[in-house]
């Protein structure tokens, strides 16, 4: 997925990889139906030669949709984010000793005081 700047910001795009002709290595085109802000229509095309020389075609609105209707044979695939689960928590809890009670921990580790014990000369929280 491919990111094009309009109107200050970036905006994720549908990204095409094209064949590459003319001498160049890699062509991409990112195509933006709709910007949130302005609403214009923005389609991109980056290639890179032999060189690493990279050249940008940018064209927006009616010219964009015809851009993109031209550069429809040419697309080999278009690419697509990788799935991957967005879950980052399993199912495991750790127990841990508190002040002599044996506790278990669901959430946030950072918070936690694992081997205290109750000392009325200690200060935690002056």
């Amino acid at each position: 997925m491919g990111y094009i700047h309009c109107c200050g910001a970036l905006h994720k795009t549908r990204t095409y990889r094209l064949v590459p002709r003319d001498n160049f290595v890699l062509c991409e085109l990112d195509y933006l139906t709709r910007c949130p802000v302005c609403g214009h229509t923005v389609a991109q095309l980056t290639r890179i030669d032999k060189d690493d020389n990279i050249s940008i075609v940018r064209k927006v609105n009616k010219k964009a949709k015809e851009f993109l209707k031209k550069l429809k044979n040419f697309v080999l695939y278009e690419e697509r984010p990788i799935n991957y689960n967005k879950r980052n928590y399993g199912r495991f809890y750790l127990n841990y000793n508190e002040f002599g009670v044996k506790k278990r921990c669901y959430s946030n580790l950072s918070t936690l005081k694992i081997g205290l014990s109750e000392n009325k000369d200690l200060k935690i929280n002056p």
